[in-house]
């Protein structure tokens, strides 16, 4: 197995990441549409896809996530895109330009590793998304680091200020939660409530889910 950390940065060197990236969209709307047809759930299942930095400053992304989202049936709604705090602030005139014609779709958008990127206030008000993501290294040993308690405690009540969701990454202990939800941090994702799951390990508990209702 490798990890993205490793195929990523040569996918992207290589510009392998476009076809790449184009597949990994188009399965992760496919897989959800299907899952919507045999879980419904009321509001639907959604799903979140990363984009490449790369991805991102193509020209035709707009249309080839319109062709996507028509080919596999996938609302708008359902697909939640993740663009890295880093890749929107490398050109953020542009990044705004792309993020509303995304949004005109429908689509949700999350700052990802948001506390990374050194973003201007200015422009974080500007860039129409729904969700910010705190980084992990900000959640990583949050119990013994006073600071980062209070970047925290600042980048939830910014969220909330800007009408914005936040998510807390990288969520790995009890201590790691009980200390976010003190900090009125509202979401959290990492291995303390899942690891990465394959296709049919995420259908058993759906159906674990769907049983216990």
């Amino acid at each position: 197995m490798l990890s993205p950390a490793e195929f990523i940065p040569v996918a992207e060197e290589t510009g392998l990441i476009m076809p790449l990236g184009g597949w990994v969209l188009r399965e992760a709307c496919r897989q959800m549409q299907a899952w919507q047809v045999e879980f419904p759930t009321h509001p639907p299942l959604t799903i979140s896809v990363n984009i490449s930095g790369k991805q991102f400053a193509q020209p035709n992304l707009v249309a080839e996530i319109q062709q996507i989202l028509q080919e596999t049936g996938l609302s708008a709604q359902s697909l939640k895109l993740e663009i890295t705090e880093s890749t929107v602030m490398e050109n953020a005139e542009a990044a705004t330009i792309m993020l509303q014609k995304l949004q005109a779709l429908g689509i949700h958008l999350s700052i990802d590793d948001f506390g990374t990127g050194y973003s201007s206030l200015g422009y974080l008000h500007r860039f129409p998304v729904d969700t910010l993501k705190i980084d992990r290294s900000f959640v990583n040993n949050i119990e013994n680091d006073l600071e980062k308690m209070e970047i925290i405690r600042t980048v939830v009540k910014l969220a909330w200020n800007l009408g914005l969701d936040i998510v807390a990454e990288g969520v790995e202990t009890e201590k790691q939660l009980a200390h976010l939800k003190a900090l009125q941090c509202e979401n959290g994702q990492g291995y303390l409530f899942s690891k990465p799951l394959d296709s049919i390990a995420i259908e058993g508990l759906l159906q674990a889910e769907r049983t216990s209702h």
